[in-house]
């Protein structure tokens, strides 16, 4: 197979360009609980103010965040995992016994190996298989989507579906530009089987690879494994390209909202909820005017936790669900975004 590859400048201006149009769908499942946690340890814009010298009104006005939750000393991505998974399970009043598959989304594990799905099978007491997807910010999409296909296929009954990072172990605490946009916390769903009208009317995911090093840690892999010089460097920090994401993050989430939603026959106006990950308030105010999405269908977190990576989508959507913003027969779009580069969004029916 052959195709036209894009390169980095094509990808940062036309992120779709040269790129498959395909969606699926996968119908018959749906979610039967939903949990979350964030640290007790809030940062405000004040506290960086005072620890680093940043200038509080200008990450409100570049980035919408007005505070953050940082995992205290000892916590790990894992703490986080867990403790939604327990909420997501109790409010779902089901035991460790039912569950038979755990599929985590995360960019920041906490070892290179055993997986972070590991450590919560151990934790929570599970028989059953466990396993990371790592696709960053778009990473609980492409757990959902991936637990969906064992659920909907019968080869899971219950499936624990996890987003969670704790960003703030992998960023330059002196890095103005990518220090504040970054918060801990994870949330959870459980997957069961659904009737036939409820789950995935259509979705979408995709990969930019030539768009990589916008947003990327540039050592300690294989690749280029980690030396003196690097820590002394900061290369182990994540670096981003804040320009460029911006404009790729906003073509390619309004992109592929509106593919899926073509696909499935359906209007902006149709969707009860938008859940879009929290990153930056700029592009979900861009996306949200471009596509004429009527402000009170969208949930925003942002301003309170930050951009939580994979916990973004499960800890707004578990908020909304608390909140009463999603009823059965309701369908969600949900548009995760990030390093990779990767996309992913999904039409739920509720």
């Amino acid at each position: 197979m052959t195709l036209n590859m894009p390169n980095r400048a094509d990808a940062v201006l036309e992120p779709s360009s040269g790129w498959s149009r395909r969606t699926r769908s996968l119908l018959g499942v749906q979610i039967v609980g939903t949990g979350s946690y964030l640290p007790d340890n809030v940062v405000t814009n004040a506290d960086l103010q005072a620890r680093y010298g940043y200038d509080p009104a200008w990450i409100e006005q570049r980035t919408g965040i007005l505070t953050r939750r940082h995992a205290v000393e000892g916590q790990a991505t894992s703490d986080l995992c867990i403790e939604a998974a327990r909420r997501a399970m109790r409010n779902a009043s089901v035991s460790a016994r039912d569950i038979d598959l755990v599929v985590v989304g995360t960019f920041t594990p906490d070892f290179h190996c055993p997986t972070t799905a590991n450590l919560v099978q151990q934790a929570l007491g599970l028989d059953a298989p466990a396993m990371d997807v790592h696709a960053a910010c778009s990473g609980f999409v492409y757990a959902l989507t991936t637990a969906a296909q064992f659920v909907a296929t019968g080869n899971s009954r219950l499936a624990l579906v996890i987003g969670g990072d704790c960003n703030s172990r992998i960023v330059n605490p002196l890095d103005m530009k990518v220090a504040p946009l970054f918060g801990d916390g994870a949330g959870a769903v459980l997957l069961a089987k659904g009737d036939s009208h409820q789950g995935l009317v259509c979705y979408q995911l995709g990969s930019d690879g030539g768009g990589g090093s916008m947003l990327d840690r540039p050592a300690g892999g294989s690749r280029h494994p980690m030396t003196h010089e690097d820590l002394d460097a900061g290369r182990h920090y994540l670096q981003m390209d804040g320009r460029s994401v911006f404009k790729w993050a906003v073509r390619a989430v309004t992109d592929s909202m509106e593919l899926v939603l073509r696909k499935s026959g359906m209007s902006v106006h149709d969707v009860a909820l938008y859940v879009l990950h929290q990153a930056n308030i700029r592009i979900i105010n861009n996306v949200a005017e471009q596509m004429a999405i009527p402000p009170h269908k969208l949930f925003n977190n942002l301003q309170d936790y930050g951009n939580t990576s994979a916990g973004s989508i499960p800890i707004a959507l578990d908020e909304a669900i608390q909140s009463g913003r999603l009823e059965r027969g309701d369908t969600l779009l949900m548009s995760g975004f990030g390093a990779g580069l990767t996309w992913g969004t999904g039409l739920f029916r509720w």
